[in-house]
């Protein structure tokens, strides 16, 4: 029985509560984002793709090569974890013959980069351990030590259905109390203008939570002329900014090759007179390439302004992008 239905542990990774897939070294056959959707997972007999089999799990190739395969994984809310459910549930024959899991502690919104370039230190808390497919693999712990990340390992290859981490979460584990989201609707965000929204609405680039799939961010028709496309957003409070987070999450192959985005002070500006010409934008972010399917995270790369009321999101040539997060100190 899941821990959560005895005891007041919760799933700390779950997509529910903010969890998030951020790489794997291979998900052809099905996403490493299934990994951390509410259930056990579904089957469908006669369900297939153009890879194969669709399964309801991550499922990577089989590997001919030495070595095996991982997912790194960001814990919507960090914690101590008590007990890990690698369930394969309807992988029967393509399953994993073993697992691991790894963990580290890292600053909030650090950037896959920083986490995969042996910046920070992976401590095993799961040692290899045999799995059995087509079931709910449960291992417990009694360690405290608080976690942002974890590596599944699996051994050598296979799917794995759900990975579900139980455990206490700690809010304020390492987070910095007066960084917020200027650009949230619900932290008083607001899209003013836009270049163009064929396919999906500017106001969901800053919605609450992940995007739910391709509709549930803004996307722009394909151009066929010179330039490209842009938004404006209104920020909650001037603030002056630390993080920038771009999410192309669901954009496969329509993605915006690269970004940059330009801020001014304008506090009585409104919709009409932020068009104008003499809007002085300073750039904060230089063209920076993006990538498929992935949350970006830019901190070195921004440039030193003072407070700021509006950003201007530039997008290269066109495309569609879920989520735009500006993280920085509010200025009174």
């Amino acid at each position: 029985m899941p821990p959560e239905k005895t005891s007041n542990l919760i799933d700390l990774a779950s997509e529910e509560n903010g969890g998030r897939a951020l790489l794997a070294s291979d998900e052809f056959f099905a996403l490493k984002e299934n990994l951390l959707r509410p259930g056990r997972g579904e089957f469908i007999p006669d369900k297939y793709t153009d890879c194969g089999k669709w399964m309801d799990g991550w499922e990577t190739r089989r590997r001919r090569s030495e070595g095996y395969d991982w997912c790194i994984i960001r814990l919507g809310k960090p914690g101590m974890i008590k007990e890990l459910d690698i369930d394969t549930n309807h992988f029967v024959g393509n399953h994993p013959t073993h697992a691991s899991v790894d963990a580290c502690l890292v600053p909030p919104l650090t950037s896959i980069d920083d986490i995969t370039n042996n910046k920070y230190e992976w401590v095993e808390i799961l040692p290899r351990s045999e799995l059995q497919g087509d079931s709910q693999n449960l291992f417990t712990f009694n360690k405290g030590n608080p976690f942002t990340h974890l590596r599944l390992n699996i051994y050598p290859d296979g799917g794995v259905a759900r990975f579900k981490v139980y455990g206490h979460p700690k809010e304020s584990l390492g987070s910095k109390k007066d960084w917020f989201d200027a650009a949230a609707a619900e932290n008083g965000g607001k899209t003013l203008a836009c270049s163009n929204m064929h396919f999906g609405d500017m106001k969901n680039l800053i919605s609450p939570g992940i995007a739910i799939d391709m509709s549930d961010g803004w996307e722009t028709k394909r151009r066929r002329s010179p330039g490209h496309d842009w938004v404006i957003l209104k920020l909650g409070a001037p603030c002056a900014i630390e993080r920038i987070v771009v999410d192309t999450l669901h954009f496969k192959g329509n993605f915006p090759d690269s970004c940059s985005l330009e801020e001014c002070f304008a506090p009585n500006a409104d919709k009409d007179s932020i068009l104008l010409d003499d809007i002085d934008w300073q750039e904060v972010l230089p063209d920076s390439k993006l990538g498929s399917n992935r949350e970006h995270i830019f901190s070195k790369e921004l440039k030193q302004t003072g407070p700021q009321t509006h950003m201007r999101f530039n997008i290269y040539p066109d495309g569609g992008v879920s989520r735009l997060r500006i993280f920085g100190h509010p200025i009174t």
